[in-house]
């Protein structure tokens, strides 16, 4: 099984997801196209499609140019129904590539440790459904405000922010990091050290809360991401 892997910046790596897909039996072919590297045209090479996350907004195009061809990709997923995941940016841009919306959450920047919401459409999901009531690290400011047509929101956090979405029949999306651990947190912590997002916020706080949370993630989130495994073979 092979999934196509799109990384937006050195920070945003596959993580812990990463490695519990190769555990999976999944060869992961990782592009950077921050550094150069090329995106296919089409996943006519790969199983399945992984969009990682970023600090750059979903159509900050001139920012990074090659969203466009990511959200081409997310598209291209959706409609040959070729599994897709997506990670808070890649979330995001699964969510406008396929017809929705989103912006700034008006509540400020999300940082910490969030749980999963349980409800009935999150229980009943092929991917997810053993993230319900689990603890994800979320470190976004913007969040999904419309759904595309025919998605199904599956959870929110405590918040009341969309958290978890099935975005098309093939298409899943995750506001949350949980392939992040204490060591890419603390590096976003780091990058982001006197910037007017995170003053009022107690960042060493929500280090702690990651890492007190480290088990609980692994034990809801592995098997979230075999069960995405699964959908590829």
């Amino acid at each position: 099984m092979s999934l196509l892997v799109v990384q937006h910046q050195t920070t945003c790596p596959p993580g812990r997801v990463g490695t519990w897909l190769r555990d999976a039996g999944v060869e992961l072919d990782v592009r950077r196209p921050y550094a150069g590297e090329a995106l296919p045209a089409d996943l006519s090479g790969h199983d399945g499609l992984l969009v990682l996350g970023g600090q750059m907004g979903c159509r900050d195009d001139e920012v990074a140019p090659w969203l466009p061809a990511v959200r081409d990709l997310i598209s291209t997923a959706a409609k040959g129904g070729t599994p897709a995941l997506g990670i808070c940016l890649g979330h995001q841009l699964a969510a406008v590539a396929l017809g929705g919306e989103v912006g700034r959450n008006p509540g400020g920047r999300t940082i910490g440790v969030l749980t999963v919401g349980s409800t009935d459409q999150l229980a009943d999901d092929a991917v997810l459904a053993a993230a319900a009531g689990a603890p994800v690290p979320q470190w976004n400011d913007d969040i999904v405000t419309r759904l595309p047509e025919g998605a199904v929101a599956l959870a929110d956090n405590e918040r009341g922010d969309l958290l978890v979405a099935r975005l098309a029949p093939t298409v899943w999306g995750v506001q949350g990091h949980p392939e992040a651990d204490l060591d890419i947190v603390t590096a976003w912590a780091a990058s982001d050290a006197g910037a007017p997002e995170v003053e009022g916020v107690d960042v060493p706080a929500a280090l702690t809360a990651v890492e007190q949370a480290q088990p609980a993630i692994e034990a809801a989130w592995r098997p979230v991401t075999e069960a995405f495994a699964a959908r590829l073979g």
